[in-house]
């Protein structure tokens, strides 16, 4: 399956990603450099929609965990939204609810992280 990844500006700071499809070894890569090259670009919070990711795996996860480090290397934070109970179980068994950051939906996080999206 393909991996579709849009991006909106919310603020100077902060990008929304929104990804479709499923996050794995195939894909990984692609939204690994999408990240990557969003921080470059002196982003420092990235809200990333998974609302439409259907399947994560472990190489996902890597990327996600890798992301969170980056961020919060440079004071920011990932952010994730809406993900499906099937990836929010993925999140509970491995205890990674823990270090993430985590919203039902964008609204929510906008409220929280005091931030329009």
């Amino acid at each position: 399956m393909n991996l579709t990844i849009s991006s909106r500006t919310a603020n100077p700071e902060t990008r929304v990603l929104t990804i479709q499809g499923e996050i794995d070894v195939y894909t990984s890569a692609q939204l690994k450099e999408t990240v990557v090259s969003t921080i470059a670009e002196g982003v420092k919070y990235i809200v990333m929609n998974l609302s439409q990711v259907e399947y994560l795996d472990s190489t996902g996860l890597g990327v996600l965990i890798g992301s969170l480090k980056h961020l919060k290397e440079r004071q920011g934070n990932l952010i994730l939204v809406s993900p499906s109970m099937r990836i929010t179980r993925i999140f509970e068994i491995t205890g990674l609810y823990k270090i993430f950051t985590i919203y039902q939906s964008e609204e929510e996080a906008s409220i929280k992280e005091g931030v329009a999206l």
